[in-house]
C-alpha cells in the first residue's frame, strides 16, 4: 500500500509540474499578443484622411502618367541616371528596417508619420520635396521608381518594412485597424525604440 501511495503521489507531482511549466511557457506568449493588440488599438488614425487616401487610389493612372512625363522632362534636363536613382533606393531599403518617402506638405505623409511616431518603431523619413509639382529632376525620377514597388501607384508616402513596400497611408491605416502592424514589424525583425535585446529564456530549458 505504501508503494502504491508513493506512486500516486509521484504521478500527481509530475502532472502538476508539467501543467505549471506549460502555463509558464504560454503566459508570456499570451501577454505579448495582448500587448501587441493594445499597442495597435492605442493608435487612432484620422478618419477623414483615411477616406481621402482610399479615394486617391482611383487616380493612380493619371498620377502615373503625370509622374512619367515630369521625370522625363526634368530628369532629362538634369541628366539624371535612372539606374543610380534605383540603386539609391535599394541602398536605403537595405539600410533601414522601416523607410518612408514623403512630401513635406502632404496631409497623407503627415498622417503616416504620425502613425509611425505613435507606433514606437524607428524609421527613416526621406522627404522628396514639399509636393509633387515642386520636385527636381532626381526627385521626379525617384518618384517614378518608387511607383514600381507594388501596385500602389506613384503617390506618396511610400513605406517599406524590411525592404518590402507595404503601400502608403491607406495601407498603413489598414494595418493599424486590423491589428496587424506589430505583426508586420515582427516578421521584418524590426524592434521598437528602446526595446531590450533578446536574452536566453531559461524557462525554455524545462
Amino acid at each position: 500500500m505504501k508503494s502504491y501511495g508513493l506512486l500516486l503521489l509521484a504521478t500527481s507531482a509530475s502532472a502538476f509540474q508539467t501543467t505549471t511549466v506549460s502555463a509558464v511557457r504560454s503566459a508570456p506568449l499570451q501577454m505579448a499578443a495582448a500587448s501587441e493588440a493594445a499597442a495597435d488599438a492605442a493608435i487612432t488614425p484620422n478618419a477623414a484622411i483615411k477616406v481621402a487616401a482610399n479615394g486617391m487610389s482611383l487616380l493612380k493612372p493619371i498620377f502615373a502618367a503625370e509622374a512619367s512625363l515630369q521625370a522625363a522632362v526634368l530628369g532629362g534636363l538634369a541628366k539624371v541616371d535612372p539606374d543610380e536613382v534605383k540603386a539609391a533606393i535599394e541602398f536605403e531599403k537595405k539600410a533601414n528596417g522601416v523607410l518612408i518617402y514623403t512630401y513635406g506638405l502632404s496631409p497623407f505623409s503627415s498622417e503616416a508619420l504620425s502613425i509611425l511616431d505613435k507606433s514606437g518603431y524607428p524609421y527613416k523619413n526621406i522627404e522628396l520635396g514639399a509636393e509633387w509639382f515642386l520636385l527636381g529632376g532626381e526627385e521626379s525620377q525617384t518618384r517614378v521608381e518608387l511607383g514600381k514597388a507594388g501596385d500602389f501607384g506613384t503617390s506618396l508616402p511610400k513605406i517599406f518594412v524590411g525592404g518590402e513596400c507595404i503601400g502608403g497611408c491607406a495601407e498603413l491605416v489598414n494595418l493599424v485597424e486590423e491589428g496587424k502592424l506589430d505583426e508586420t514589424m515582427k516578421k521584418a525583425k524590426v524592434s521598437k525604440k528602446g526595446a531590450a535585446s533578446n536574452k536566453p529564456n531559461f524557462l525554455s530549458m524545462f
